[in-house]
């Protein structure tokens, strides 16, 4: 997939080169437009998962990183939460998770949407 703002490493899974292949690509295009809309850049703390490495993070058995519709989102402030929910809720993401240092966001139609949960 070719984006603007992100390279496809980013979105690989750490114990597997190549694995970003796996995300979604309209999760992907709506992340791009995200990026646009926020004018900051991005830091993705995880995104593909491969089953072991979701494991290994404690991640839940039915998480949208195992399907490549899902990322966390690096901030160092309440300035870039609030940038970085706004551009998500713009671009058409209605499921974020909050947590102290990232906001998770994913497009998995299989669970509960228009949702924001904390950590």
């Amino acid at each position: 997939m070719n984006l603007k703002y992100f390279s496809n490493e980013e979105f690989d899974s750490p114990d597997i080169v190549g694995s970003s292949s796996n995300m979604d690509d309209n999760f992907l295009q709506m992340l791009d437009n995200a990026r646009e809309i926020a004018n900051i850049p991005f830091k993705i703390n995880s995104a593909y998962r491969s089953p072991k490495h979701n494991q290994a993070v404690g991640g839940k058995s039915d998480s949208s990183h195992l399907i490549g519709k899902a990322v966390d989102i690096a901030y160092t402030n309440s300035r870039e939460r609030w940038i970085i929910i706004t551009a998500l809720q713009k671009a058409g993401f209605n499921r974020l998770g909050i947590a102290k240092t990232f906001v998770h966001t994913d497009s998995d139609e299989s669970k509960a949407q228009n949702v924001i949960w904390t950590y």
